[in-house]
């Protein structure tokens, strides 16, 4: 998705694309099917969105993190699934 296509994104999308980027067991595949932003516009965002700490902490945490990409993920990985999500 551009970054054209980002800015027509409603304030409750944003605010759901921030809330799963944090989930640690949220990949971002998910992300992009449901919202179409890839993990380079996902970063784009929270760089945009987020204060510059706060940023710096997400990155941190991201990091090589394996469950927030599906091919890395273990088997045994579940993925929550808050009822006020949208169900694919």
């Amino acid at each position: 998705m551009s970054t054209a296509h980002q800015a027509l994104m409603g304030p409750s999308d944003v605010s759901r694309v921030i809330e799963m980027a944090w989930e640690d067991r949220t990949p971002f595949e998910a992300i992009e099917r449901q919202f179409g932003l890839r993990e380079a516009a996902v970063v784009d965002l929270m760089r945009r969105e987020l204060k510059l700490r706060s940023f710096k902490l997400w990155r941190e945490r991201m990091a090589g993190r394996a469950t927030k990409h599906t091919a890395l993920r273990h088997p045994d990985t579940q993925r929550h699934r808050a009822s006020h999500t949208r169900q694919n």
